[in-house]
């Protein structure tokens, strides 16, 4: 078997990859509603002050502040509630010195009021005095008088107009990745629509005549294809559309037409499978037939995954990633989805990283990146990351696994016990 050709550490291989590779990204207009977990495709600017009135935080009474400086429970301050602000309602009552009114959790403050105190700081002290009772009126529980047991701050269990973001300020900015919160933060401000990348459509091509569907038992020598969907959930979580295109047999003809399909079809394209260096495999040639310039790298320091094709043919990303499920997955991470995030623009940290200690040693050699999955525990009050070593064609290996652990390239292990970044 010849070597492979072109190997590259990541970084290298990835910097090669990207000046070859047109950032094109389509953009729709779609409802807010409908937007969770696409990219903001432009910067969006709030229309307005939210909130756009004084609120209270709490339930209470809305009071001007210095009318209870230095209250106490034995030396409490007294004032008059002359009325309630109805929630969803404008507050009607200005606030004088020495006079209070009702207000709920969310409600407008009154004018003249700049602080609300809690009801449980509070104390009833003359019973509501209920007016006489005429034809078509109603008893009024108004005015009676509070004792206030504690002092408050101007300001003090209030959201002031504007406090969660003023008018012309970046609400979110693009390349956002939209969570629900977002979608919350934006039909505050009144913003129903908005503009947001495109999933790129990613054509998935299983290769060997080996692999049979799952729904299929395998017969003697054969094995079900796993690759196609867990690429394909890859995809998703990446933010894009797989187009799952089959299998292929071990065949180039078979395999170029149907590589041509998918690269017809598709923005990116993906090859599991065949991408080492051997007679059967043929993933090589076909890639270098799609368009130009082609092959970028063939061959990455990487353990697992070694075997792993870059290419850019026409101005489309196309991958070839080796047939075993833990390099495949483990590749896919390392370069197609970073590929995909800059095809739709996103910003911001791709994964979520976690600490964790080290719960026994992971040798490794210089000059290649090893990816070690692991499975997290909790030891007392610390996080411990346990790897889960497995050959790269055992699925269960990931199954186990809560992340991956990455040793440099210039590092000949991790010790036991250091702190480490585990990536999920």
């Amino acid at each position: 078997m010849p070597e492979l050709f072109n190997v590259q550490t990541p970084a290298a291989a990835w910097r090669l990859f990207l000046r070859h590779l047109p950032i094109r990204i389509t953009t729709a207009t779609i409802e807010v509603a409908a937007a969770l977990d696409r990219v903001l495709a432009e910067t969006v600017i709030a229309p307005h002050d939210l909130p756009s009135f004084a609120r209270s935080t709490v339930d209470g009474y809305a009071v001007l502040a210095a009318d209870t400086f230095g209250a106490s429970a034995s030396l409490p301050a007294y004032l008059s509630v002359i009325g309630e602000t109805a929630m969803g309602q404008a507050a009607s009552l200005a606030i004088d010195s020495g006079a209070c009114t009702i207000v709920h959790t969310g409600g407008m403050i009154p004018p003249g009021a700049d602080a609300v105190v809690m009801v449980e700081h509070t104390e009833r002290v003359q019973p509501p005095r209920a007016l006489a009772v005429t034809a078509g009126h109603t008893p009024s529980a108004f005015p009676h008088t509070i004792e206030v047991l504690r002092p408050l701050a101007p300001g003090q269990n209030v959201i002031q107009v504007g406090e969660d973001v003023r008018q012309g300020e970046i609400v979110l900015a693009a390349g956002r990745r939209l969570r629900p919160a977002d979608l919350g933060g934006l039909l505050a401000v009144g913003i129903t629509q908005v503009t947001v990348a495109q999933p790129p459509r990613v054509a998935i091509l299983s290769q060997g005549d080996e692999v049979v569907p799952p729904t299929q038992t395998p017969g003697p020598g054969q094995i079900r294809d796993i690759n196609s969907y867990t690429l394909a959930a890859l995809t998703r979580r990446a933010g894009a559309e797989p187009i799952l295109m089959g299998v292929a047999p071990d065949q180039l003809g078979a395999l170029s037409a149907l590589a041509r399909q998918a690269f017809a079809q598709a923005d990116v394209v993906v090859i599991s499978a065949g991408s080492s260096v051997s007679v059967r495999d043929m993933t090589a040639e076909v890639i270098a037939a799609l368009g130009q310039p082609g092959i970028l790298v063939h061959g990455l320091s990487v353990r697992p995954g070694k075997p792993t094709i870059l290419a850019v043919c026409d101005g489309k990303p196309v991958f070839g990633l080796p047939g075993n499920p833990v390099s495949a997955m483990v590749i896919f991470d390392l370069v197609v989805a970073p590929t995909l995030r800059l095809l739709q623009g996103e910003e911001g940290p791709p994964r979520r990283i976690v600490m964790a200690r080290l719960a026994r040693p992971i040798a490794s050699v210089t000059g290649r990146e090893d990816y070690v999955p692991v499975r997290l525990e909790q030891r007392g009050n610390e996080r411990w990351a346990v790897p889960v070593f497995g050959k790269s064609n055992l699925i269960y290996t990931l199954l186990q696994a809560d992340g991956t652990v990455r040793v440099a390239l210039d590092s000949n292990g991790i010790g036991e016990a250091e702190w480490v970044e585990v990536l999920q």
